[in-house]
């Protein structure tokens, strides 16, 4: 009886099932990857690691390219990526 009573009162609700969350600056990522400049920047960085990687001691980093490419795909990802936010 105590039951009964309780859920007039307080109904039951049940969850329903959550959709996988999609990050959507991982996506705008990926969309800006496609773009030429972003691209072409990502082409100097892999340049730059392939060149480090094959000689055994060398002063050189690809500090700047990293940051270059990154710095832009920001950039492109910054226009969208507020406006997809809830």
């Amino acid at each position: 009886m105590a039951e009964k009573f309780f859920k007039s009162f307080f109904p039951s609700i049940k969850a329903q099932e959550e959709a996988e969350l999609v990050n959507p600056q991982e996506v705008l990522r990926e969309e800006c990857n496609k773009n030429g400049h972003v691209e072409s920047l990502f082409g100097k960085y892999q340049a730059c690691n392939d060149r480090v990687n094959s000689k055994k001691q060398t002063a050189e980093t690809c500090t700047e390219e990293l940051f270059d490419y990154l710095h832009e795909l920001d950039h492109c990802v910054a226009h969208t990526l507020f406006s997809k936010l809830k």
